[in-house]
């Protein structure tokens, strides 16, 4: 379900063209491949576009098309370099053949889509990329806003006409509310229906959007409803999982990472060893996942805390990872998401408490087959599934799959995933950081108390204290001496 603000009363795709065609500094051009023929058409029929448009043109032919643009690694037609290639030729254009002198008050831009549509065949696989790359004033460098969609609805006149209300909104929201960048999001979904697009991923460059965040756009997609999953690299940018996971293999870890302790680097680095032994695994096509669930991320209120998020998200980049925020709470639902990117062999790294919770049948009510449709989605795909042991205390036994409790009407379906080896105990780990927990550290972080530096890998403390993350409180011997000697007197 898609988030909005109830007050908010969204303009027609015709009122939008026709405010943009009234506006005198606004020109471009359309260039549109595909299914996505659709959007210019508004700006036509609301009339006055001959002050608007300088040109619209379809490459629909893929030889013309790589004549204009260039081929893609692979011959792809519909991929983000396609639309960045495009972008950059049709504006370049406008620079080269309209004269600035002539035109002194326009903001030009240009808008590119390229689009394959869903089929009955494969009623999942349409997807498309959009963008417009334009100027906020006559004088000042270009800027981009492009995005990716998933196509649902089987009907190809349904997506048409749903990508065609889709550019219209992306364009009126970079030419006429660039300065807010959750205006722009917020009117994507205007005249569009969920059940027929996704938008799962979203990026804003230029000096318009220095201020900025895509990591924080990409939270915004999954806060808004618009997708359950987005992905972003080591370098902050936004991902998308069709190219960043195609034919890979996945080896995800999840967590709240708040903040990333040694026993989360102990899991990733002992699952990630046992993980390239396997057969089916090409440790040169492998991809690790850092995710984080959107209910892990909610504050005490019930909110997302967004500066918290950042916290996280910068952390793990710098350790080198990249970070998937989801919506799926249940894993059958995480596996599902992977598989529709790969068949490759997937891993899974979790604890031995979070093992527990799978096998606990209260997280599949919703499901017709309950448990047994959860695990049916789970090991019909080729995955394996690495346990990494838990300690509640200094004194207690070390639990791992062989003496977890398991409820005796599940016994039967334990014994058979453990019997074919889709569960394997992480056997290298090391017992000196099983007493960590993410909690217990935030706890002391906040509190001032000292010793959880050395809970947490190297470096990562040096940042929570230089960049005050998670609410850090200096312990004792962190303050200045002059701040003890006050205290004390």
């Amino acid at each position: 379900m898609i988030v909005q603000d109830p007050n908010r009363v969204p303009l027609s795709p015709a009122q939008k063209a026709r405010r943009i065609n009234q506006n005198p500094d606004l020109y471009g051009t359309f260039a549109e491949i595909g299914a996505g023929q659709e959007t210019v058409r508004h700006f036509f029929r609301a009339g006055g576009a001959s002050q608007t448009i300088a040109k619209a043109m379809s490459a629909y032919d893929k030889d013309f098309s790589n004549a204009i643009y260039g081929p893609e690694p692979g011959n792809r037609f519909v991929c983000e370099s396609r639309l960045k290639n495009m972008l950059r030729h049709e504006y370049g254009l406008i620079i080269d053949r309209l004269d600035r002198k002539e035109h002194p008050t326009k903001r030009f831009f240009s808008f590119a889509n390229t689009v394959a549509a869903s089929t009955f065949e494969r009623m999942h696989s349409g997807h498309g990329w959009l963008g417009v790359r334009f100027q906020t004033q006559p004088d000042l460098p270009t800027n981009d806003v492009i995005i990716h969609v998933r196509l649902h609805d089987p009907d190809i006149s349904m997506q048409q006409e749903a990508i065609g209300v889709l550019g219209v909104n992306l364009i009126h929201g970079c030419l006429l509310h660039h300065t807010d960048p959750q205006e722009i999001m917020s009117c994507l979904y205007d005249n569009v229906s969920r059940h027929v697009m996704e938008i799962d991923m979203i990026q804003m460059n230029g000096p318009a959007f220095a201020h900025v965040d895509n990591r924080l756009l990409s939270l915004q997609l999954v806060k808004r409803g618009y997708t359950d999953a987005v992905l972003f690299g080591p370098d902050g940018q936004n991902l998308q999982a069709s190219e960043a996971l195609y034919k890979k293999n996945i080896l995800a870890i999840r967590g709240s990472f708040r903040p990333v302790t040694k026993v989360n680097i102990d899991m990733i680095m002992n699952g990630y060893n046992m993980f390239i032994k396997e057969q089916r695994v090409d440790r040169q096509n492998l991809q690790v996942l850092f995710e984080i669930t959107l209910s892990n991320l909610k504050s005490d209120t019930g909110d997302v805390d967004e500066k918290d998020f950042i916290d996280r998200a910068d952390i793990l980049c710098s350790l080198g990872q990249t970070v998937l925020i989801s919506n799926y709470q249940e894993y059958y639902k995480l596996v599902e998401y992977f598989s529709r990117y790969t068949k490759s062999r997937m891993g899974l790294i979790m604890g031995v408490t979070n093992l527990i919770e799978v096998f606990d049948e209260k997280y599949y009510r919703e499901l017709n087959g309950g448990v047994l449709e959860a695990f049916g989605i789970l090991f019909h795909r080729d995955l394996k599934i690495y346990v990494y042991p838990s300690r509640i205390s200094a004194n207690a036994d070390i639990m791992t799959t062989t003496n977890m409790p398991v409820h005796p009407r599940l016994r039967p379906l334990y014994d058979y995933v453990l019997f074919n080896k889709r569960l394997v105990d992480i056997e290298n780990y090391d017992p000196n950081v099983l007493h960590i927990f993410s909690k217990y550290v935030l706890d002391m972080i906040r509190s001032g108390k000292g010793g959880w530096e050395g809970m947490v890998p190297p470096y990562v403390d040096n940042m929570i204290k230089d960049n005050k993350l998670f609410g850090y409180v200096p312990s004792k011997e962190d303050q200045p001496l002059g701040a003890r000697a006050g205290a004390k007197a």
